[in-house]
């Protein structure tokens, strides 16, 4: 995801499209706490992002507009991707941070990007509220396929059209179980090495 992140400055004005459909006023908002640092109210979303009218950007930025962010109303967290992150300095520096800190992080582990897959295991460590997706058509390797991993049919859009509220209600149960119940999460990590837990100063 790291390598995937486009050229142009995040502040730059973006704009809605059938392709691109970003919210400007989303991205202020989660720009703002980033600078406080509150990162108890930051949803970070881990996503292949891919260039400009990729699939997988179409992908991102449909998962991110029409099913994550409404599945996170009622939670009152911000929702941040890696594109979309202000600061100035070291994007790479700034994205681990969001992967150990944040309240929440949501991986989308469709296309089988390998990127995402590294912050996944970041995060596992930390064993802080996580909930997985992916593409019905992406199967997930064995150290990921026991663990609870929402899937979502994308490959024909009147059937997903029809089953998106049923998708961003179960997005919506996951984060709701995994924030009353962080050590409820289970992942390769916590479940070999149940005392493991990455801490820092």
């Amino acid at each position: 995801m790291i390598e995937s992140i486009p050229s142009q400055p995040a502040s730059e004005p973006q704009t809605a499209s059938a392709t691109q459909p970003l919210s400007a006023p989303a991205v202020k908002a989660s720009v703002a706490i980033e600078q406080e640092g509150e990162f108890d109210r930051i949803c970070f979303y881990v996503t292949p992002i891919g260039d400009d009218a990729s699939e997988s950007r179409k992908h991102a930025d449909f998962m991110m507009e029409f099913v994550i962010r409404p599945a996170l109303k009622e939670f009152n967290l911000h929702l941040v991707r890696a594109d979309q992150m202000g600061q100035p300095g070291m994007i790479g520096r700034q994205v681990v941070e969001h992967i150990l800190k944040s309240r929440l992080v949501i991986a989308d582990l469709s296309f089988h990007n390998p990127n995402v897959f590294y912050e996944l295991c970041l995060r596992h460590t930390t064993r802080l509220p996580t909930v997985q997706i992916k593409r019905a058509v992406d199967r997930l390797p064995f150290d990921l396929n026991q663990s609870r991993t929402i899937s979502i049919d994308t490959s024909d859009v009147y059937g997903l059209y029809a089953m998106l509220q049923t998708h961003i209600a179960e997005i919506a149960a996951q984060v709701r179980r995994s924030l009353q119940d962080v050590d409820s999460a289970d992942n390769p990590i916590s479940l070999y090495y149940p005392k493991a837990k990455l801490t820092w100063n």
